[in-house]
Order: structure tokens, then sequence, then C-alpha cells
């Protein structure tokens, strides 16, 4: 059975492909979501690929998480800026979290240079578009692997 790496996507991720194409392309999210379950393949993980617009859930994702996956790649939108309940919750994933974002957060406006998630992440990757989520899924691939090398 491959390793599940979980990819939590936040608030208004939904509307990808029509809210603001200029900052997030014109890329829907299903179009992300079969991205990372091809590219996931070829790592040989699986990915159970989620979106919600409520923070709770979101945090309940985050727990579960630390029992059902090998791994976390968390788009947490605008709760990226404002919840310290993610943070909290992702701090107490014993699992490798990478945070992506679609845009560069650090040429957008001042308050999204903030991230909560970044105190609990082993890395960021912004600005990429789409192409991010891959590139989380090598990272992510890349800590499995090392992880259980050590154990």
């Amino acid at each position: 059975m491959s390793p599940t790496v979980f990819i939590l996507n936040g608030p208004n991720l939904n509307l990808l492909g029509t809210r603001q194409p200029e900052v997030y392309g014109h890329e829907t999210l299903a179009d992300i979501r079969r991205l990372c379950e091809d590219h996931a393949e070829g790592l040989g993980l699986s990915v159970d690929f989620r979106q919600t617009n409520h923070e709770g859930e979101l945090v309940t994702w985050v727990q579960e998480a630390r029992t059902a996956a090998a791994g976390l790649i968390v788009n947490a939108a605008a709760y990226t800026h404002t919840s310290v309940a993610l943070l909290d919750a992702l701090l107490a994933v014993d699992r490798p979290v990478v945070e992506v974002h679609l845009s560069n957060i650090h040429k957008r406006e001042p308050f999204r240079h903030h991230s909560y998630v970044s105190k609990a992440a082993h890395g960021m990757i912004c600005g990429f578009g789409s192409h991010g989520y891959v590139l989380a899924l090598d990272a992510v691939a890349r800590l499995i692997r090392s992880q259980k090398e050590k154990s």
C-alpha cells in the first residue's frame, strides 16, 4: 500500500479558475487535484485531496493526518495569515509538512507576508502556480523517505 499524503486546501480555493485569474491562474482545483494524483503515483504515493472553507474542518483534517497520513501538504489560503488554531494543530503533527501557495505571498499585500503555517512546516513553496503542488509532493516524498531511512 502506498503512503498517503494529505493535500489540504483552505477557503476560496474552490473558486480557482474564476476568482482573480490574474493572481491564481485559470486552472481549477479539480485540475490541480488530477495533477497531484498523477504526480504522486509516479512517486509511489497516494493522495487524499480536500478543500474546505471552514477553519475548524481544516483543523480536524490536520489532526486526522497525525495517524492517517505519511505527510501533509497545506495550502491554508487566507487562514495562513490568521489561524493560530491551525498552527497549533500542525505543531501536533509528527509528519513532514510542506506549505504551498499558488501566488508569491511575499510580493502581495503586507498582511499576506506573515504565515502562521510556516512555523510548523518543513518548508514553503510559493509563486509557482499549480506547479508548486508538484514541487511540494517531491519535497514530501523525499522527507518521507528520509524518515523511513532513519527508523
